[in-house]
This record gives structure tokens, sequence and C-alpha cells, in this order.
């Protein structure tokens, strides 16, 4: 069941997926759909919406990274139930902040190419097929010419589908796999820690070598839970703040 949402802007310049996240997001932090209920179809929403099914599986996906429903294959997708023994802390969304300041905001793509598993990778992703390959690539958010976050992404890559470079400029990993893989990611765990940004980092950015930084790896899996993706994003300390909420339900 689809309860009172928030309209798909079909000419807005903010992905259709986005919008679709944002508009389930918010009725289930109002408490419209609750834990446990059932999300409607993928077809059920793409036909109410007039979208593709893809747009509506990126936009589920996100849903699933940031821990609000979860998928039981041959079922269908369902809310979750806010974990209250745990205190979870969220990044604001940085569109949505830069969108609130009114400043003007741009992810940029530094690197995108097709590598093969070396060790390391192999044994994030628990595989031993040494001719392995992923997709790799790195994005810098910025907001008026000021660059905030940096973040690498790897993906087990397949040659069944297509790459494009405007797609690798979405900042969203679930949305990469779920559009460049026969993967679909439904769960995420994300570890986060405060960190000394590397000389690399500090050289991205723009800012001192050693200053403080939120340091957030994510890790996506599938269906059989095999990780599917990972990342490592790096956002500025002095440019961002953590949330913590004791459930789904807030009040702005």
């Amino acid at each position: 069941m689809i309860h009172e949402e928030m309209p798909i802007d079909k000419s807005s310049v903010i992905p259709i997926y986005y919008q679709l996240f944002k508009s389930f997001e918010e009725q289930i932090r109002r408490g419209d759909l609750k834990p446990g209920e059932s999300l409607p179809t993928e077809n059920d929403i793409a036909t109410r919406y007039e979208i593709s099914r893809m747009t509506v599986r990126r936009a589920i996906s996100e849903l699933v990274s940031a821990g609000m429903v979860y998928a039981q294959q041959g079922r269908g997708t369902f809310v979750a139930t806010p974990k209250l023994d745990n205190i979870v802390f969220e990044l604001n969304d940085f569109n949505e902040e830069i969108k609130k300041r009114g400043l003007n905001y741009k992810t940029t793509l530094l690197e995108a190419k097709i590598i093969r598993a070396d060790e390391n990778l192999r044994a994030k992703f628990q595989i031993t097929e040494e001719h392995k390959r992923f997709l790799f690539f790195r994005t810098v958010l910025s907001a008026e010419s000021e660059r905030l976050s940096y973040e690498v992404k790897y993906t087990i890559y397949s040659k069944s589908k297509p790459i494009l470079e405007s797609e690798l400029k979405d900042p969203s990993l679930p949305g990469l796999i779920a559009a460049h893989t026969e993967y679909v990611p439904v769960s995420s765990k994300k570890v986060l820690q405060v960190a000394a940004c590397t000389e690399e980092e500090a050289l991205i950015l723009g800012i001192a070598p050693q200053a403080p930084v939120f340091l957030i790896e994510q890790t996506i899996f599938d269906t059989e839970l095999r990780p599917v993706g990972w990342s490592k994003a790096v956002y500025r300390g002095d440019r961002y703040k953590l949330t913590s909420y004791d459930g789904w339900y807030k009040k702005d």
C-alpha cells in the first residue's frame, strides 16, 4: 500500500529514483509505513508513477542501504524495525544539506577503470578467483567549488552491463550495483570511525595532512549475504555533523 507520498517531478534535475527513495523514507519516518509492513511490488510502483522497474529497484536499494527496509527472497520487501538497543548515527544527506543552504553542488568523477582483483579485494569480497575483475572509481563531492567528501568504490564487474560515465557520478553504491551488475543488493553494513586524513586525501580535499575526518566503510551484500560492493568515504570533519535517532520516526 502506498500512502500519501511526495510527487515525482520528472523534469527535475534530481534523479527520479532518488525522489522515490525520499518519498518512501518520509512515509516511514511519519509512521505511515510501519515496521513489518510490506512495500508494493516493483511492478505496482512502476505502474503508479509511470517509471521503469530499474528506477524502482534503485530506490529500494537505497532504502535497504539506509537500513529502513529489508528484502526476503520470494516474499517481497518489508519495513525494518528500528534497533532501539543501538545508537544509529547518520551523516546528513549531502545534496539535501547543500540545497537547504542554497549552495551549488556537484559530483566529480576523478577516475574509473576495470581492475583485476588483488589479495586485499579478494579478502573483502570473500572470493578466491584471481581472474575476477572489479569496477573501481573515485569521486569527489563539492559545494561552491569547495571539496567536502572523497570516496572510492568497488563493485564486481559484469561485462553484460553497459557503463555510462554519467551514471558513475551517482554517489550511490547500491544504485551502481543494481544498475550495472546481476546482483540484487539487499543489505548493507557501515562502519564509522574518526580518523586523520592521509596525504593523498588531504591533497584531494584541500585540507592539512592529518586533519580529522569521518571515515565510513560500507559493504553491500546480495540475497545470499555475499559481498558485492565496498566503498570508503572520507568526510571533512569541519563540514559534517552526526545526528542520532532512536527510531525511524522523527519531527522536523
